[in-house]
């Protein structure tokens, strides 16, 4: 693992709950807010964490550079327990399982949760080291449009069926010795960052 500088790495007290929101942010828009909000309180989240990822492997094409996505994110959501990190970038780590494993190491004696939207727990099993992932740390899944049936039907909620948490439990998730995961229903937004950059608008804004 690299030796990082200590400001390029979150700041964060030893018994700390934290969730953590990967993703390209290509760009960042409201929906991903109205996630963040809904997590720290339905998970009692102490800190949230949005990695901001240099690419994403399953995409194509590459994203907008780091930079602009970084600072339109920070902008977007502005909340005193909302970092925008672009970790990733500083570990070298290209897939998640390799992010958390580094994560993990940086950081003992914290709590972590990982946070995805159902439509990724519906390709879930298509991640590099997603069982992995699973026996590493506790997964919140949010609502999406249009993807909780297919969420609830997928390979890793079906190969998990007994560490799934009611969602009035959510609180305790962060708690929990992994594999937990937890699906939850807040009030959705159908927006997509597809939308936001075939409008090209943020680019100029």
């Amino acid at each position: 693992m690299p030796v990082l500088p200590r400001h390029a790495l979150p700041y964060a007290p030893k018994g700390a709950t934290i969730g953590l929101f990967g993703g390209s942010f290509d760009p960042a828009h409201e929906g991903h807010v109205q996630l963040s909000r809904h997590s720290l309180r339905r998970l009692r989240l102490d800190q949230l964490w949005w990695l901001v990822s240099p690419g994403n492997p399953l995409k194509p094409h590459g994203p907008a550079p780091l930079e602009l996505r970084m600072a339109h994110a920070a902008r977007l959501m502005a909340h005193p327990k909302v970092r925008i990190t672009p970790i990733e970038s500083a570990l070298g780590t290209r897939y998640t399982a390799d992010t958390l494993r580094a994560i993990l190491q940086l950081y003992p004696q914290r709590h972590f949760v990982w946070i995805m939207g159902a439509d990724n727990l519906a390709n879930f099993h298509h991640w590099e080291s997603w069982r992995e992932i699973m026996h590493r740390v506790p997964i919140a899944v949010v609502a999406r449009p249009g993807a909780r049936l297919r969420a609830l039907s997928s390979v890793a909620a079906r190969s998990y069926p007994d560490a799934r948490l009611p969602a009035r439990d959510a609180a305790l998730l962060g708690q929990r010795p992994a594999p937990a995961w937890c699906f939850l229903t807040i009030p959705m937004q159908d927006i997509s960052s597809t939308h936001l950059r075939a409008q090209g608008a943020w680019l100029r804004g």
